[in-house]
């Protein structure tokens, strides 16, 4: 500053002298040049002066973001799944499967039986359907207990799309579950660590579970649930069930190797399983009392304590598993007309499978079942649950959008049978069934798809296997549309209608196109 003063004065006096020493004609327009200089020096004064002065420019801080806060903020984590960061110790995950399809099917019955003297009542050809194909949604989590430990819980519960969820009444079957309910499906809470998970609550069984990778139709028509696990040849999957009031534990992965054990006790206070179970609202055998115009008891297919087990191994191309399931005192009195209490034993289920990835070309899976029940020898003329099977699956990607599928099952025959509306009780039926099933699948996006589904069910003349048990939203299966029997006492005659008639020997088919949407 004083150098810049020290400039303007010696300015100044330089300017002068030569005033002085010029011709006086010149000096008013010196002078007026000169106070120009001057107004242009004092403004750049004034600028430097105001620029020292001010005060610095203040750049903004960034707030803060305390621990409570953290802790409170709800953000996504990044990746496919829809989960949700709850703080620093909690992430919660929403996950769904939407199945809907067009179905056209058929029960393959003749129009006249001769052994039973008359003919199915109403439409057993080709029925147009609509059908939702085991779609659900649900909500699971993890909160951190310890670095290694951590509290996990899920629930799930159907979704019924294409109807309206409530309970089950139809001329064979009667269930008061609501499936469409709040939690319906596997659902529990259970602790995890370095040594595994153990969970209480509701679950597919390990038995079930072992072998599900091996087949490509899930929830479809010829999903292999028809006749893998199923004793009966009806809609109810024995050896394929959600078990209630369980607790299990699985094992984490040893080079390879994992298994699982789960413990489902009866909570029946009946000695023969004939009750509802302590705390539900069904047999436990998936109906209730009396269902099907059988004796208001527990005493079709009602079992007490349950076990299931597996043991699993896996590399890069190779899954092998060996599964077994049993079922104590299994009542099925209502299989012979004086209610035989001998007719009560356990049902066991054992079981191998081998699942093989060629390099580039399709993946191919095998497994094998037996299935036994424990009943007297003279009761052996009505055993229709002890019998093997085996089922293959073959899938090839022609390209990583689309796929084809086929599959095949087999149910080898029993020791005896119960017999049907058109067949008789005895030993050695001839009730031998094959299941094939073919499918084309094509990806629109990770989420999306849609398929178009074939599958074919030869009965031999004393079999009677369904199509689309195994939680499949629409079945067709060897039952015609005779009204079902009851009883009113009201009225005369008390007793109305002569159902429901399952009729053996049934060529069942069915045709399916559908969308499944996964997030």
């Amino acid at each position: 500053m004083k150098k810049l003063i020290a400039l303007v004065f010696a300015l100044v006096i330089g300017t002068a002298s030569a005033a002085f020493a010029d011709d006086a004609s010149d000096t008013k327009a010196q002078i007026q040049a000169l106070q120009a200089q001057l107004d242009a020096v004092k403004a750049q004064l004034d600028k430097l002066q105001r620029q020292q002065m001010a005060p610095p420019p203040v750049r903004p801080v960034p707030p803060q973001r305390t621990a409570a806060t953290q802790d409170a903020f709800l953000r996504r984590k990044p990746g496919d799944p829809v989960t949700f960061l709850l703080g620093n110790s909690d992430e919660v995950t929403l996950y769904g499967n939407l199945d809907l399809s067009l179905d056209y099917t058929t029960k393959g019955l003749q129009s006249f039986y001769p052994s039973s003297g008359d003919s199915p009542v109403g439409n057993s050809s080709y029925l147009a359907a609509v059908s939702t194909n085991i779609s659900y949604a649900g909500v699971r989590g993890t909160h951190k207990l310890g670095k290694k430990s951590n509290l996990v819980y899920q629930l799930e519960t159907q979704l019924d799309i294409s109807s309206t969820a409530g309970t089950v009444n139809t001329n064979s079957n009667n269930d008061s579950v609501v499936k469409g309910a709040l939690t319906s499906r596997n659902s529990y809470i259970g602790f995890t660590n370095q040594l595994g998970a153990f969970k209480i609550g509701k679950t597919d069984a390990p038995y079930k579970n072992s072998t599900a990778r091996m087949n490509p139709f899930n929830g479809m028509l010829g999903d292999y649930a028809v006749i893998m696990g199923n004793s009966g040849g009806d809609n109810r999957v024995e050896f394929g069930a959600r078990l209630d009031h369980s607790i299990w534990y699985e094992s984490p992965n040893l080079s390879g190797w994992q298994f699982n054990l789960l413990a489902s006790p009866g909570q029946n206070r009946s000695s023969d399983s004939g009750q509802i179970a302590a705390g539900e609202t069904d047999c436990a055998g998936g109906n209730v009392p009396g269902s099907g115009a059988l004796p208001p008891l527990c005493n079709d297919g009602a079992y007490s304590n349950a076990y299931s087990a597996n043991l699993a191994f896996q590399n890069k191309r190779v899954y092998m598993t060996g599964a077994y399931e049993i079922h104590k005192h299994v009542n099925r009195t209502s299989d012979l007309a004086n209610l035989d209490p001998n007719d009560i034993g356990d049902e066991h289920a054992v079981k191998g499978g081998l699942q093989y990835s060629f390099p580039r070309g399709p993946v191919v899976s095998g497994v094998y079942e037996v299935l036994t029940r424990d009943v007297p020898p003279y009761l052996q003329y009505q055993n229709e649950r002890t019998r093997d099977g085996f089922w293959f699956a073959l899938t090839q990607n022609l390209d990583p959008k689309n796929s084809i599928n086929f599959g095949w099952a087999r149910a080898n025959p029993t020791p005896g049978d119960t017999g049907q509306h058109n067949t008789g009780p005895g030993l050695g039926p001839d009730n031998m069934a094959n299941m094939y099933t073919f499918m084309y699948r094509h990806t629109i996006d990770k989420h999306v798809s849609w398929y178009a589904d074939w599958a074919l069910t030869l009965n031999h003349p004393d079999a009677h296997y369904d199509l689309g048990a195994g939680g499949r939203g629409l079945t067709t299966d060897c039952h015609d549309a005779s009204p079902i029997t009851a009883f009113d006492p009201t009225v005369n005659p008390p007793v109305s209608g002569t159902g429901p008639h399952c009729y053996a020997g049934g060529r069942l088919q069915g045709f399916s196109g559908g969308v499944k949407v996964q997030f």
